[in-house]
């Protein structure tokens, strides 16, 4: 019996074992921690890719944006692209605002920067555009008052909450208030246009489902391209700048879309997505 005993012990480990394998999360840095490559910057008055005032740039290993070469922020709101788009994710940054806001930024900008999700394509954002036709999970630092983090507001878009449409720009959270430099670790789950939802130190704090265009709030972009009621269920994910010095340690992404398929070589259980034409097959290593 104890023989037995045994043995089954140790089918139940090699099978947890297997399991613990297969379901490994794969969370891709998308911030080498070296350079800029693979993103895309757009500038408000500026060509896609002219980092006006070196604005977005790499110190000490993080992505960080600085305004000491601005004389006026003239409400050049840039956003940092990355340049492939997603669907079905987990995305997450660990940030902190660091000095003084740039001359002349806007006192609500104080402290604020943003993750933007299901977002238009950097190249296709009008020169003067302000932002990205987008869902903002907005980012927010304290000043002794409650000041929640991980905010929605919707540049160009709307969002659906228990079942009635959202026109309203921004929605608090109900994340704690982070004052001071402290890093935060900001992340946001999204399932197509089925489901979002935002996390502040691993405390889910916000939910909403539809995402879509619509509403307001963004300028000097081609209105052909935001089409009223059209869900969202892919897009652009940027970075913002808003006139604070905002520093990223991490930028990492699991993606949730790809064979589901168990017979293939890179078959993962955590996908919710499936997408056949990723499948691998052959012997596994």
């Amino acid at each position: 019996m104890k023989l037995k005993l045994t043995a089954i012990f140790c089918l139940v480990s090699m099978f947890t074992f297997a399991q613990k394998k297969v379901d490994k999360q794969e969370w891709k840095q998308l911030f080498n921690g070296k350079n800029l490559d693979g993103w895309d910057i757009k500038i408000r008055g500026n060509d896609l890719n002219d980092n006006f005032g070196n604005t977005f740039r790499v110190e000490d290993g993080k992505m960080v944006v600085r305004y000491d070469q601005y004389d006026d922020f003239k409400q050049k709101y840039g956003h940092i692209f990355y340049k492939e788009d997603f669907s079905y994710y987990r995305i997450a940054v660990e940030y902190r605002f660091v000095g003084e806001q740039a001359p002349k930024g806007e006192g609500w900008a104080w402290r604020n920067s943003g993750i933007m999700i299901h977002g238009q394509p950097a190249a296709t954002m009008g020169k003067d555009q302000d932002f990205p036709a987008s869902i903002e999970v907005q980012l927010l630092g304290g000043d002794e008052k409650k000041r929640t983090t991980c905010n929605l507001c919707t540049p160009g878009t709307n969002v659906v909450m228990d079942g009635k449409l959202i026109t309203s720009h921004c929605i608090n959270s109900k994340s704690q208030t982070y004052n001071g430099d402290q890093w935060v670790r900001a992340e946001v789950l999204v399932l197509g246009d089925s489901l979002v939802q935002h996390f502040a130190n691993g405390e889910m704090v916000l939910e909403y489902n539809k995402p879509q265009f619509g509403g307001g709030n963004v300028s000097g972009h081609d209105p052909s391209r935001i089409i009223a009621g059209q869900l969202l269920d892919h897009g652009s994910i940027s970075l913002q700048s808003e006139s604070h010095p905002v520093e990223f340690r991490k930028v990492e992404l699991l993606n949730l879309k790809g064979c589901m398929n168990p017979k293939a070589t890179n078959y993962k259980s955590y996908y919710v997505k499936s997408d056949e034409s990723a499948c691998t097959f052959g012997k596994k290593k």
